[in-house]
This record gives C-alpha cells, structure tokens and sequence, in this order.
C-alpha cells in the first residue's frame, strides 16, 4: 500500500466560473429536425414494438473524481420553490449517482449512459492520490457507455489519459493494490478535436456508435478548443485542439455516410444560465433570461445531423433549447458537476428513417434531476470507497489544521471568497522573506480553489478539524510557487484581465493577499471595471513606474486562465508547493485550543 507523500502533480486549472451553485432543469425533448415528419405511434418504453422506440440518454459531467459526497457549496444544489424561495439541497456523491441511475433505468430496454467530460482531474485525495484509477474504477461499476475528454483528462499527459483508457500500471509508481492490475476503462473515452501534430490522427476515438436490436445512435466527442490554455504546455505537449464546430461536423458526416443518422455530441464547453437554480428554465422569455456563453454560438453553428448536445466545463446546469442552423430547436443540456445531478433526455428513434424524431411533446422526466442522499447508497460503490479509503488514510486522516466554521472557496454568492483570502495570506507569507522571494503581493485564480473546508466532521475526525486529505481536495495541483517581479503598470493590467479579453463575459476575479485593495464597478463595461485610481497596496496608491513583487501559482504565473500579463514578469524565483505553503499556513495560525476563524473577505469593493 503507498503511504508515500502524493507525488507532484501536473497543473491543471478550470477555466469555469468558481460559481459551484448550479441551475436549470429544462423539459422540453428533443425537437423536430427541419422537414421530419411526425412518426406513427409505438412509443411508450421502447421494446421494439412499431416504428418509433423511446431511447433514454442518462448524462453527467465534470465529475472530477468526487466519489464521496463534495463538502460544503460544492455538495448542494438550489432549488426554486413554487412560492420563489429558494431551497438548498444536499447532493451527490457515487453511491447517489449509482442509485439514481439505477433507478432511472429501470423499465428502460433502450437506456445509454453518457458523460460529457472531465471525470478525472483536480480530485479529492482519495481518488488523486492513485491517479484516478478509483474513478475509472468507479465509472465501470456505474455502466458509463461513452464520454468525451474534458482539459482536465489532459493534467498529467497524453500517456497518462491513454493509460486510463488502455489500463495498466502507472508507468513510476507501480500497481496500488498487491495483485491488481489497473484494467482501464470499459468505456470509450472520445477525443475527435485532439490530434497529434505531427501525423493530424485523433488520439483517440473521434466517435463511437452505440447499437441495441437495430437501434444505432453515434457519439462524437469533442473537448474545448481553449485547453492549451488553461492546461500546462506539458500536458499537451505534441496535442492540436482544433474547433469544436468544424470537427463535430466533419464526423457527423461521416457517420451519415455510414447510416447512423441519430447522432448527439459530448461536448466539454459550456454557458451560464440566469439562474443558480438547478431547475431554473432557461427557455423562459424575456431579458436576462436564458443562457450564454460558448456553448449558444457552437449550438447554432453545429449541423442539424445532430440530434442533441451534451455539455460541461463551466459546472452549471441547464436543459435548453437552442435553434440548430436549419432553425429547428434542439436541446442542449449540462448537470452541473461533481454527480450532484444527472440529466434524462428521451430520444424518440424512428426505425425507418433511423433518425431521431425531434418533436416538441414533453417527456414528464426530461430534464435535470438531483442525485439527492435520502435514497439508499449503491453497497458496490460504499464497498469501492471504503476500500480505496483504507489505502489513502495514513496520508488522508492527518490533521492539519482547526477552523471554528466553514471557509467558503466556491459558489456564485461572491466576487472575493474567504478561502480564497487564506489561501492568498499564506502565500503572501510563505514567500514574503527575502531569501524566499520577497513577496509583497500574492494573486490565487479562483477555479484553482477546488473546494470550501467544511467545519462539520467528515469521517472519524473531529468537529472544526481540517485534514491532510481536505486541504488537498482544495489544492489538490500541486503546483510550484513562484515570485516575479511587476512593474505597477502590469500589476493594473492584470486586475483588467480578470474583467477584459477572453474573461469579459465570464470574469475571473482574483483571490488577493493582504494588504491590496481595489474597487470592482460592474456597472461599467471591459477593463474600466476596474477602477484603476482605487488599486492600492497597505493604502498607498499603486504606482505604474514601481517594481512589485508578486507571488501566484506556476500556472497562474504562465498567463494561464487568460492573465497574460504575469507572463511579462521578470526576476523569477521558485518556492514550494501551493499544497506545502496552504498547509504550513494552517499549521502555523491554528490549533485545537484556537482555530481559525473564516476572514472577512473584504479587500475587493464591489459597486453594482
């Protein structure tokens, strides 16, 4: 068994919005493609019986390898009540998943499961720790048919995700459990967008067709264009990501060409709702409402061939309908992340055109649905767990730290969080001594906080207690620290970035340390919301032509996350890990006789 420290991780960021509160459950099923005629009736469950058959696609995404049930925000969904409150509902983990998904098959003979990206990646210690093996174990277990790459699929390398789909032993570190073999996936991982530059071949399937009694339905799977960038250049070293559009098309032709004529895309880019809640209907008219995002122009632009889209990467949950180029609506859906939420979308196939019936008749359980934890736990996945659980725990179990309530690093709720503060102050002193850095400042990309610290007990630890395996699960890279040195101007720059370029739709604000200040306008527009005159370091207005130093994570600190400012930085100088730094943090400001209490997070004025 290994009890050895976690070997380092490659860095690997979200470029999702940190907002971990989900919405939207849509119910409208799939609809009619431009000219199709409506087909005679036989549907009912499909058994076979008349030219149409009921054929139900279960979906998920952006699990990350969340086995037990996620702490705090990132393990509750909202639900919008009849009366408009809102309620707060606990949600997912594998054991849910599995017996949410058991249950939605039965009296379903034409039933596919499929996931639409990042399963593995940026997980909690207990899956991590073994590079994920737990969960492709896991995925088999829970009869997974098919799912796309995600960018987190690419965090430890080509070899490494092709070991998770051919199986085998982790090329250093050996088999985790005497006398297994790690097996691989059962399932096809689809990578149509990612080539090798120099032969321009997939690296793995571009599609797959699943077949039951005559009925074909094909799935190509795609991941998002924007992976180089929010992914280390090691780990996709040698990959091109071509266009998500241009390539769903292009297969979906040639699985015309061969007679598959229902098609559905997995596809890891996503939108935001207007709403946080998972049963919020994005179809509803009017301003602000609906979605936005990539995933509105790539559903537009993708050919009707394709019959439904199912999304991920930006954690939210959605079932929309969104109008394919011929005009004619189909449905594009996500469920949110981390098996909180699994989405059932009835497909009607009509044998003698061999394509889906897309109409607008509403299926009772089209839709989002929640993986809630009052139904029984699926004993084959509390038997995973608990085995994979005894290997991590002489790791896991450690104490490292006490706080007195829970230390919000995820939700919608707010701009700056107050993990996000901890995690930036014990950076900023970890790195300020001069023979460590001299850092004055230190930046946090807010994807990068994986998880809240939860008060509440998990396991046989006690209240308020933060464990090895916790704070892991909320810096679970392992990424090296770095301190460069910004000029003043830079420094504006990369506080305009977080609101401007490829973050002004969805901004990326921040995490600050101590001592910097600014005010955040967002009923401005681009990078003016960013109200330059307000910056300031210990109540000292910033100034352009001064040198900073300034601390932040190796990704961060690459221009990843669309900060290409931090790139321009100069003087580099490399300290420990993130995971080292957080971790000396809460040794160093906590015990059990005085924990830590959350900050009051504010540093970052916010005028809307």
């Amino acid at each position: 068994m290994h009890a050895t420290p976690p070997r380092k991780r490659l860095a690997r960021r979200l470029t999702a919005s940190a907002a971990a509160l989900v919405a939207t459950a849509g119910v409208l099923a799939t609809a009619a493609p431009a000219g199709a005629a409506a087909a005679s009736s036989g549907h009912g469950h499909g058994h076979g019986h008349g030219r149409t058959v009921d054929v139900q696609l279960l979906s998920f995404n952006d699990l990350h390898g969340n086995l037990e049930p996620p702490q705090g925000s990132s393990g509750t969904v909202t639900e919008t009540q009849a009366d408009g409150t809102t309620k707060v509902i606990p949600a997912g983990g594998v054991e849910y998943l599995a017996s949410s998904l058991r249950t939605a098959r039965k009296g379903h003979e034409y039933s596919i499961t499929a996931a639409a990206g990042d399963m593995i990646g940026a997980s909690p210690l207990m899956t991590g720790l073994f590079h994920d093996e737990p969960t492709i174990e896991a995925l088999n277990k829970l009869k997974l048919d098919v799912t796309s790459v995600g960018n987190h699929e690419f965090d430890e390398g080509r070899a490494e995700l092709t070991r998770m789909q051919r199986g085998g032993c982790h090329p250093k570190e050996g088999c985790f459990e005497k006398g297994k073999k790690f097996r691989g996936a059962d399932f096809p991982y689809l990578a149509a967008n990612v080539t090798d530059e120099k032969t321009g071949k997939p690296i793995l399937k571009p599609y797959t067709v699943w077949e039951h009694k005559g009925v074909k339905v094909g799935f190509i799977g795609v991941t998002t264009k924007d992976t180089p960038n929010v992914v280390t250049a090691e780990g996709v070293k040698g990959l091109k990501f071509a266009d998500e559009v241009e390539t769903i098309n292009k297969y979906a032709k040639e699985l015309d060409r061969q007679g598959v004529k229902s098609i559905v895309a997995l596809i890891h880019e996503g939108g935001m709702p207007a709403s946080g809640a998972y049963n919020y209907d994005c179809d509803t008219p009017g301003a602000g409402a609906g979605i936005s995002g990539a995933i509105v122009d790539i559903a537009k632009k993708v050919t009707p061939k394709v019959d439904a889209l199912v999304t991920g990467h930006t954690h939210q949950a959605y079932a929309c309908t969104i109008p394919d180029p011929s005009g004619a609506p189909r449905t594009v859906t996500s469920a949110a992340s981390f098996g909180r939420l699994y989405t059932d979308t009835t497909l009607t196939y009509d044998r003698r055109t061999k394509d889906i019936v897309r109409t607008t008749v509403k299926s009772p359980r089209t839709g989002n649905h929640v993986v809630d934890r009052t139904q029984p736990k699926a004993a084959d996945m509390t038997a995973l767990i608990d085995r994979w659980k005894k290997l991590a725990a002489p790791i896991a179990d450690k104490p490292v730290g006490y706080i007195t309530a829970d230390i919000n690093g995820r939700g919608s709720e707010a701009y700056e969080k107050p993990l996000g503060d901890v995690i930036t102050d014990a950076q900023l002193e970890a790195l300020a001594p001069a023979d460590k850095g001299g850092a004055q400042i230190a930046f946090m990309n807010p994807g990068g906080i994986r998880s809240d610290l939860a008060f509440k007990a998990s396991g046989n630890e006690g209240d308020g207690v933060v464990t090895y395996g916790e704070a892991f699960t909320v810096q679970p890279f392992t990424n090296m620290m770095q301190t460069k040195d910004l000029t003043g101007a830079q420094l504006l720059a990369v506080l305009q970035q977080q609101v401007s370029g490829p973050n002004t739709d969805q901004p990326k604000i921040l995490q600050i340390s101590k001592g910097l200040t600014y005010t955040l306008d967002l009923t401005k527009k681009g990078a003016d919301r960013v109200v330059a005159s307000s910056v300031k370091l210990n109540g000292t207005a910033i100034d352009p032509a001064k040198t900073y130093r300034v601390a932040g994570n190796e990704f961060l600190m690459g221009g990843g996350d669309g900060f290409p400012a931090f790139k321009e930085g100069t003087n580099k100088r490399v300290g420990a890990s993130d995971l080292d730094v957080f971790n000396a943090y809460l040794a160093a400001h906590s015990s059990k006789a005085a924990p830590l209490a959350p900050p009051a997070a504010d540093r970052i004025t916010v005028v809307k």
